[in-house]
């Protein structure tokens, strides 16, 4: 098992497949793009199959979820999801995506063993969208979305953040159109993770303003802390159930303690958080020849050093060198 020094188990692997994304969302990384990894730097198909075998059948890993980038840019994308379908002891596998391209491929995905989606949606306002990525994608991803719950990967997760004078006006339209079209909203807190290292504290939408926003419309009832066991979300009832609305704070409620992720980057570099400035190399190994019982104890190795917290309280924080787009999210 992959376990740290404060008694914490992971079992939810997060696998970047790629860096590259097709939008620009302004808290993710500048308008001109990012330098992305060269090809042979990147994990290749059977790389991240083999290393997903390993966290599956060695590590006691029963999570994974494929994120990016964008991770429906990766060719190979469906062909590794089929391959990890037939591990055995099966995975359950989700995949964190923008939404541009799903309507082309949630029909494939379900069919060779996806099981969920959760899809960025910060605005139901194209010029907003439009503002915010910069790009004149919003109908794709409406268009992706139907096509995911049509295909049965359900439940649909919507992953939203709001930004000040953007969208921060939109919580309870936004939930109001979850509970119509049977989506299961996520609002996210602005993280320190954008490429440009402009996020600052000071304005940002925090969890307290997102609930206020929401009760100006719906009832909301806690869920409690036994359901959400490790979840990285609050989730409470709406208008008394059954519908959730979920929110991940983690600048202002962190959830560290009851942390059970690992986190592969594309390039094959095992990160214990996402806001960690050390990595631990498996491509390396992997491009050696070394066995799968010596990948499994580097494994081991980097995630007992896992420290207690993100550290987004200490004045002395530093926001990793890598963004959001490189780490994955």
């Amino acid at each position: 098992m992959l376990i740290d020094t404060y008694g914490r188990v992971a079992t939810d692997l997060r696998v970047s497949l790629t860096d590259r994304c097709n939008l620009r969302c302004t808290y993710c990384m500048p308008e001109e793009g990012l330098q992305w990894l060269a090809k042979p730097d990147l994990l290749t198909d059977d790389e991240i199959v083999r290393l997903i075998r390993i966290a599956v059948t060695e590590l006691g890993v029963t999570e994974v979820r494929f994120t990016g980038g964008e991770p429906l840019l990766r060719p190979g994308l469906v062909g590794i999801v089929e391959r990890c379908a037939a591990l055995t002891p099966r995975p359950e596998m989700s995949l964190t995506t923008n939404g541009i391209g799903l309507e082309r491929t949630a029909q494939a995905l379900r069919d060779v063993g996806l099981d969920r989606v959760n899809v960025s949606l910060d605005t139901l306002r194209p010029e907003v969208f439009q503002a915010l990525t910069r790009r004149k994608r919003h109908d794709d991803v409406l268009r992706g979305l139907q096509a995911a719950h049509t295909a049965g990967l359900t439940p649909v997760k919507v992953n939203a953040v709001l930004m000040p004078g953007l969208n921060d006006d939109e919580a309870p339209e936004l939930l109001a159109w979850a509970l119509e079209n049977g989506y299961e909203l996520r609002f996210i807190e602005q993280m320190p993770l954008d490429a440009q290292h402009g996020w600052k504290r000071e304005g940002m939408i925090t969890a307290g303003d997102i609930l206020a926003s929401l009760r100006t419309r719906f009832t909301l009832t806690p869920e409690g802390n036994e359901e959400r066991g490790s979840a990285p979300a609050e989730r409470w009832l709406v208008d008394g159930g059954p519908a959730r609305v979920g929110v991940i704070a983690s600048v202002t409620r962190p959830f560290c303690r009851a942390c059970d992720r690992t986190r592969l980057t594309a390039d094959g570099q095992v990160r214990t958080c996402l806001f960690a400035r050390e990595e631990s190399d498996l491509r390396g190994a992997l491009r050696s020849g070394v066995p799968d019982e010596e990948i499994a104890r580097l494994w081991r190795l980097a995630m007992w050093g896992k420290k207690a917290g993100s550290g987004l309280d200490d004045p002395s924080f530093l926001q990793p060198d890598r963004p959001m787009s490189a780490i994955g999210g």
